[in-house]
């Protein structure tokens, strides 16, 4: 293997690691945004509220 063979493969496995960690984070962030929160401000509260003007 020359050393531009060695290059192109370097350079190759980097852009993968590159993209995986962007699809990463992205769904990481997604999942562990409000799924494992145990506070109640950012459950989403569906009863009817009670200052509705008539």
């Amino acid at each position: 293997m020359d050393i531009q063979t060695i290059l192109v493969i370097l350079l190759f496995l980097a852009a993968l690691f590159y993209i995986g960690r962007i699809i990463y984070s992205a769904v990481a962030n997604k999942s562990g945004s409000c799924g494992s929160c145990s506070s109640n401000q950012c459950k989403v509260n569906f009863s009817k509220p009670d200052n509705i003007p008539k």
